[in-house]
């Protein structure tokens, strides 16, 4: 695995470098050689954050830890990792998707998701700003609605630093 490790709001010691690999390499055993690991590592608000991805093919594999520590961070991203890829590598084994070189190992049969609950709505154009309005008001993390500039379906959500982000489609 190649691993690129980022430091944002802080600096990376040689120690931690040493460790991230140590950990991260443990996930060898899904990956082939060749497979690009990206480790974020960040200060925000007295929280340590360590983000993992992990891009494959038309997929990236991602998981972000938040505790007080820089270590358990790393550990709790690496963890939740590992649970992704295994999770992944059974819906794939059950719906005889892509192939991925995983080694000989049992899969995950705890996999159960499945749509629980359909919602209908009418949808509106509005602008974006009202689309933040309305989030604020129902109080969820997304908001789907119909931009009334583009004319095209827009997902708006709550970021962790408070901000907001839109998702468009491209044409």
């Amino acid at each position: 695995m190649r691993i690129t490790i980022y430091g944002k709001n802080m600096e990376v010691s040689d120690y931690l470098k040493n460790t991230i690999d140590k950990k991260v390499s443990k996930l060898n055993k899904y990956f082939p050689d060749d497979t690009d690991v990206q480790v974020m590592l960040a200060v925000r608000k007295n929280q340590h954050v360590a983000e993992i991805s992990i891009p494959l093919g038309n997929t990236i594999l991602r998981a972000i830890d938040r505790t007080g520590d820089m270590y358990a961070s790393l550990d709790g991203a690496v963890d939740k990792l590992d649970r992704q890829i295994r999770k992944y590598r059974t819906k794939l084994t059950r719906n005889l998707r892509e192939s991925i070189a995983f080694p000989d190992t049992e899969p995950d049969d705890d996999y159960t998701g499945k749509v629980v609950k359909v919602k209908h709505f009418d949808m509106k154009p509005m602008s974006v700003d009202e689309a933040i309005m309305q989030l604020d008001l129902i109080g969820h993390e997304f908001y789907v609605f119909c931009n009334s500039e583009t004319d095209m379906i827009n997902v708006l959500y709550r970021r962790n630093d408070g901000d907001y982000g839109l998702i468009e489609p491209e044409n």
